[in-house]
């Protein structure tokens, strides 16, 4: 490591007031390239292996390209993040509660604590952006400040995500979704809680990896239409709700061809009317949620 990195990570280690590992240990055992890479981070993260190696990893991923870290961040970060989460009572969540997903995400950005707002910030920045591109191969990407689709998302007792492939395109901004990165926030957590990521093959037929949600494990991958995966349903009777932080990352679309979620095949799934299918599929969000309050029809 060359005296500039190392000195740029003890400053770095100094304003960030990170505790939870012996940074220099780490980066020791690092390429020089990888330790200059994550000192101008203001966080000690810990992705376990080069950047070279990351990249080769995550380009080799079954069933498409990933990466699930466990402690990336300081335990304590996301302990800020766990205090500073609304109660589900509050007017800041929405409540989604769908035939095919059934969960609650932060209303706005704005409603962010200081530390959500910091860590926010960090993922942001030139720096993790940086980080991102070194570990996936892909270049220019841009943050999402209005975290549309992210932030807090909680799945309580009994919901689910079905097996889908992620919109491709930020609402907001007309962005190309790229990159996925989900943070999760479950001390403690079980299998026999359910809950659990899945990924599945590239026409939905079949689950490949199981993820399980377990606290300051972090999933990146990336976004495709044919990238199909899932949250399992949470089992009821344990008193727990699954609890993550998620982002998205994106570069400048060209000639992209907009769509929402794309879902997996269901034999026997309820067939919807051409009116629900086409206000759906056609009206912005916003739009979308006005018309059903409108006109008090579950579209």
């Amino acid at each position: 490591m060359t005296p500039s990195a190392q000195s740029i990570i003890s400053e770095k280690l100094s304003l960030s007031n990170t505790t939870h590992r012996e940074y220099s240990d780490m980066t020791t055992a690092l390429d020089s390239r990888t330790a200059e890479v994550l000192s101008y981070i203001p966080y000690a993260l810990s992705p376990a292996g080069s950047v070279s190696d990351l990249l080769a990893s995550y380009k080799s991923a079954k069933p498409f390209p990933h990466h699930v870290f466990d402690n990336l961040f300081p335990d304590e970060v996301l302990d800020g993040l766990l205090a500073e989460l609304p109660p589900l009572t509050s007017e800041k969540w929405v409540h989604e509660r769908h035939e095919q997903f059934v969960k609650s995400n932060l209303r706005s950005a704005v409603d962010l604590g200081d530390k959500s707002y910091q860590f926010v910030a960090m993922l942001h920045s030139a720096a993790f952006l940086y980080f991102l591109s070194e570990i996936t191969g892909v270049k220019a990407l841009l943050g999402d400040p209005y975290l549309s689709g992210g932030g807090y998302h909680v799945v309580p007792e009994g919901g689910k995500f079905d097996v889908h492939a992620d919109r491709n395109t930020d609402h907001n901004s007309g962005l190309h979704r790229r990159l996925a990165m989900l943070v999760y926030l479950n001390k403690g957590w079980k299998p026999e809680y359910g809950g659990q990521l899945e990924l599945w093959n590239q026409d939905g037929t079949q689950c490949e990896k199981v993820v399980e949600p377990v606290f300051n494990r972090t999933v990146i991958f990336e976004i495709e239409d044919k990238n199909f995966h899932g949250v399992r349903p949470v089992v009821g009777g344990h008193g727990r709700s699954r609890k993550s932080f998620a982002c998205y990352f994106h570069t400048v679309g060209k000639n992209l061809v907009f769509h929402n979620s794309i879902y997996a095949p269901k034999i026997f799934q309820e067939k919807k009317s051409l009116l629900k299918i086409l206000a759906h599929e056609a009206l912005p969000p916003f739009l979308f949620r006005a018309l059903k309050k409108a006109t008090g029809r579950d579209y």
